[in-house]
């Protein structure tokens, strides 16, 4: 069940859709134009999403560079570079991209303000969550969240120093790492989970999927490498 209203719809795609265009190691829905694929396959593929998803606009893509930043979606006249975007006009359709990182959807309980983060470990550090939940410009209780699909931490081995990182930033984050023998592995869904608590955000769904582990379903960088497509991560109000 959706902790979201019901004028808020949001959606993640699959690596794998009937009539996509994509082939090699892109098989056959990505919709991400910087990883190498045919830009005609990639075109292709974002039109199948329109026809088969029917948002009411365009996506409104970013350029991803693991960042803090968060744009207002409705100013995209170029694409911004940015790791979130925000809205609070009905129609426009926030997105972002994913092969491992993960996807947070936000929105207020009134259905009046939607955005969402691309957030990896990178950005969780950095605050790209609390970007996104700042530009809301709502108090966390009036909030909710989803967590779409990312690497799980069974198969996030991650280093010494991106624990000590997070450590240093916040205590809590302690608790997001499992560490075995002479490995370390990052939980992002718990981290993204420790952010939105402490900012007040107690309404939260998703998490569970394992991009890396499940490769029918999902494209995933860490598994696939530079020749991995990205899935579609889109929010928008009704």
């Amino acid at each position: 069940m959706s902790v979201f209203p019901d004028n808020v719809k949001y959606l993640s795609t699959s690596r794998i859709v009937e009539g996509g265009s994509s082939a090699g190691n892109y098989h056959n829905f990505n919709l991400a134009l910087h990883v190498g694929d045919e830009e005609s396959s990639v075109h292709a593929n974002r039109k199948l999403l329109l026809e088969r998803c029917s948002p009411p606009s365009e996506p409104r893509w970013i350029k991803q560079t693991h960042s803090n930043i968060c744009h207002r979606a409705e100013n995209s006249h170029v694409i911004a570079e940015a790791d979130a975007s925000y809205t609070n006009q009905r129609g426009v359709v926030c997105a972002v991209l994913t092969a491992d990182c993960l996807p947070v959807f936000v929105s207020d309980k009134q259905g009046s303000v939607v955005g969402i983060a691309h957030a990896g470990w990178r950005g969780i550090v950095g605050g790209v969550i609390e970007s996104l939940l700042k530009a809301t410009n709502v108090n966390g209780k009036d909030l909710a969240a989803h967590l779409g699909p990312a690497i799980s931490v069974s198969a996030y081995q991650v280093g010494a120093e991106v624990r000590d990182q997070y450590i240093d930033k916040n205590k809590s984050f302690a608790s997001c790492f499992a560490v075995g023998t002479e490995k370390i592995y990052l939980d992002l869904y718990k981290a993204a989970k420790v952010v939105l608590a402490e900012s007040g955000v107690v309404s939260v769904s998703g998490g569970g999927y394992c991009t890396y582990r499940d490769g029918k379903e999902f494209f995933s960088y860490r598994r696939d490498g530079k020749k991995s497509g990205r899935m579609a991560n889109l929010i928008w109000m009704e």
